[in-house]
């Protein structure tokens, strides 16, 4: 299979990452949405766009030390990556992509209405609702060929265009209200409809100020992230505020006429066009030209910000693997991620073509965003907690200020869901939509490539708060030490955990021809010696515990869920009689930890293994426990390993059809072994058995797993017991956590 093309892509710096953020922001919300917040609250709106901008800029100093703590690209997904689950960081990740291209679909048809209004105002016909849809989808495409092919998600000459034009529609404002006396009971009541209209209008138009995050989705492609990414984000918020708040005051101040409706009542009557229809009261047409060229620059310089942004989420979840690999792919020479820009834009211009809701999806929007940045501001304040010395921006007043940060957004996401259920209905029909697509396709191998991450980087297990328990049962000396050692590439480095484990029989079961007391405690102390010689110089964590049982693999049981231990180690002796099956099984299916069953011949060494032999075409539910075990070899074993996967194919399948079977199972193999050489074998033969038995006489260690029923339960597949009789390799058998 060809692979993506991945390649170093354009820095940016300063003035290119607030020009995302200016992009964003400022014009599309304040022109599609005041008319909205005049009409929930009146000369209130004025008031609700400070408060989120408040709340906004307190958001900001969040997403800050998250951007300068981790500058990678990915905004909100990348930092949940590093701080929670995989499987939660998709969560994350999903939704704000789905947020940025509602935000940029909203955009595209806001920009079709104003291209389609200035049509009707020069030829003076009407134009079909449906070629808003069509001129709306194109400006979708065409928006997403041009960042396919330069990088850069600004348009500085747009954003220049289009704050020069409010500031003319802001000082024209200031001059027609200095020319006539002043206005004062315009800005009475301020609140006709109290706090509740307050509320409302604060949680419908807060999208008006997002935008700041998306600075935080490019951070790796920005320079001096540490100092620029604050700026940034702080810079486009102030533009921003100063270019909505005085635009609010002169539309209430100065556009409205005496003795006609209210500025609530005419809002509320026709809340698209309130801008425009104020604007030409005290500029004239001149006025009304202005604010079309200010609305056409606005919703296409939002659109292609949004666009950007969302690119670089996917590339993100490409990159992990939360999304088809091929997202991550970046062009061999521009260096843009083409093919999450062109799938980002698809998606983008079928919602344009599907929903026919459009205001149900931006609420839906409003509403995800808000969720997504409570988030933000609680993984600031888990961040912090987690790694203090982080070399990033630091939110003043932490951890208060994040708290009430997190509040703030997570209390007006709620009102939003409370207020305008069909946003609710929208987002959770892509939440069900994500869930599947996670645990239908993409799970499993971002849970592999995710634990291959775990085993390679100790601060993501770090981050996460987590510091893996492996039980060892250690029973003979002439086997401790292999034990320890294999758990010591079990656990992962720094941060993982060992707990040796001996269990003593009660003095009652001993007589004269039995081991007595003393000899048993002996042997158990020899043991415990001998495996803290192989665990104590990996630099990981060590205990002991010896206990006194009748039933070794009850204490077993017993330890394994006192202590959570992650995975629980133990030599094998035998498969043969049935009895030693039915422990094994038994125990697999009552503790919530990994297995790891190991038999190995007296002359085995971990450290100077060079061949692994692992079978694959099952479900691939030890996927990514393998993933931990073969890193953790590698990075142990002297001269590094190699892996070969074995695939047996029946004997009648062509030849082509199992060339085809070696090349898809190797892109799958690819994040199981990142980072180790690997091969994949396809051998077409009838007997499963003879062929893996027969191959695994080149290999030192030989890997096979657990096979699951239909009920869940992990039990010796039928094949299992007959390879390892007749193997003479190290033979390791595996089950993940169920």
């Amino acid at each position: 299979m060809t692979q993506p093309v991945l390649s170093p892509v354009p820095r940016m710096g300063l003035a290119g990452a607030t020009g995302i953020g200016v992009g964003a922001i400022v014009g599309g919300g304040i022109l599609a949405l005041s008319g909205t917040a005049f009409a929930l609250t009146g000369p209130g709106a004025i008031v609700a766009f400070a408060l989120n901008g408040l709340i906004a800029i307190l958001t900001a100093l969040s997403f800050a030390e998250l951007a300068t703590a981790f500058p990678q690209s990915g905004g909100p997904y990348a930092f949940a990556k590093r701080v929670v689950s995989v499987g939660a960081a998709f969560g994350v990740g999903w939704i704000v992509w789905f947020a940025s291209i509602v935000a940029a679909a909203l955009y595209a048809s806001g920009f079709a209405a104003f291209a389609l209004e200035a049509v009707r105002s020069l030829a003076g016909v009407e134009v079909p609702a449906r070629v808003q849809t069509l001129v709306a989808v194109g400006s979708m495409i065409g928006c997403g060929a041009v960042l396919a092919r330069r990088s850069g998600g600004g348009g500085a000459a747009m954003n220049v265009g289009k704050v020069v034009v409010f500031g003319l529609l802001i000082l024209g404002g200031l001059w027609a209200w200095i020319d006539e006396p002043p206005q004062t009971a315009r800005f009475s009541p301020m609140f006709p409809d109290g706090g509740v209209g307050l509320l409302q209008a604060m949680g419908a138009t807060f999208i008006a100020l997002q935008g700041f995050d998306l600075i935080a989705a490019v951070a790796g492609e920005v320079d001096e992230p540490r100092r620029n990414l604050p700026r940034a984000m702080l810079l486009s918020l102030a533009i921003a505020l100063a270019v909505y708040l005085p635009l609010l005051v002169v539309i209430v101040a100065v556009g409205v006429e005496d003795g006609g409706l209210s500025l609530q009542a005419e809002a509320a009557r026709r809340p698209d066009t309130i801008v425009a229809i104020a604007v030409e009261r005290y500029l004239g047409p001149t006025g009304y030209w202005l604010v079309v060229a200010a609305g056409l620059l606005s919703m296409l310089s939002a659109l292609i910000a949004n666009l950007f942004a969302a690119a670089r989420i996917a590339q993100a979840m490409g990159r992990d693997r939360a999304l088809p690999p091929r997202l991550r792919a970046v062009h061999p020479v521009r260096g843009t991620p083409h093919i999450a820009v062109g799938v980002t834009a698809g998606i983008g211009a079928l919602t344009l073509l599907g929903v026919s809701d459009v205001t149900a999806a931006g609420a839906a929007s409003s509403l995800i965003f808000l969720i997504a940045f409570a988030l933000a501001h609680l993984l600031c304040v888990v961040t912090r907690a987690r790694k203090p010395d982080h070399p990033g921006f630091r939110v003043p007043l932490w951890p208060w200020l994040p708290l009430a940060g997190a509040g703030i957004c997570g209390g007006l996401a709620l009102y939003q869901a409370w207020a305008v259920p069909s946003a609710g209905a929208v987002t959770s029909v892509w939440l069900l939509v994500g869930a599947a697509a996670y645990l239908l396709s993409f799970g499993r191998r971002a849970r592999v490539f995710d634990a291959a991450a775990e085993t390679s980087d100790p601060d993501l297990l770090e981050l996460r708060g987590r510091s893996p328990l492996v039980l060892v049962p250690v029973a003979n000396p002439a086997n401790a030490a292999t034990l320890a050692r294999v758990a010591a590439n079990v656990a992962p480095p720094r941060v993982g955990r060992i707990l040796l484990f001996t269990v003593l029989r009660p003095p009652a079961q001993l007589d004269g021809t039995d081991r007595t007391l003393e000899r048993a405690l002996d042997d158990a102390a020899r043991t415990m010696k001998a495996s803290l010689a192989e665990t104590l110089p990996a630099g990981l964590r060590c205990e002991g515990l010896t206990t006194v049982g009748a039933d070794p693999w009850d204490e077993i049981r017993k330890a394994a869920h006192t202590h959570r231990c992650a995975t629980v180690l133990m030599g094998l002796a035998d498969l043969e009689s049935p009895a030693a099956r039915r422990r094994i099984e038994r125990l697999a299916n009552q503790i919530d930890s990994s297995l790891v069953l190991l038999r190995a011949p007296p002359d085995f060494r971990p450290r100077e293994i060079r061949r692994l032999l692992v079978p694959i075409g099952g479900k691939g539910v030890h996927n990514a426990l393998r993933a931990r075990l073969i890193a953790g070899l590698h990075r142990d074993a002297t001269r590094g390993i190699e892996v070969v996967y074995l695939l047996v194919a029946p004997a009648a399948t062509p030849l082509p059809v199992a060339e085809q079977l070696q090349r898809v199972h190797g892109d799958l193999v690819r994040d199981e072994a990142r980072g180790v050489p690997r091969s994949v074998q396809v051998v077409r033969s009838d007997d499963v058995i003879q062929a893996i038995a027969e191959t695994a006489d080149s290999v030192d260690l030989l890997v096979l797993g657990l096979a699951q029923t239909g009920k869940g339960d992990r039990v010796i597949g039928r094949i299992s017991g007959p390879i390892i009789a007749r193997t003479r390799c190290a033979v390791m058998l595996v089950s993940a956590r169920s």
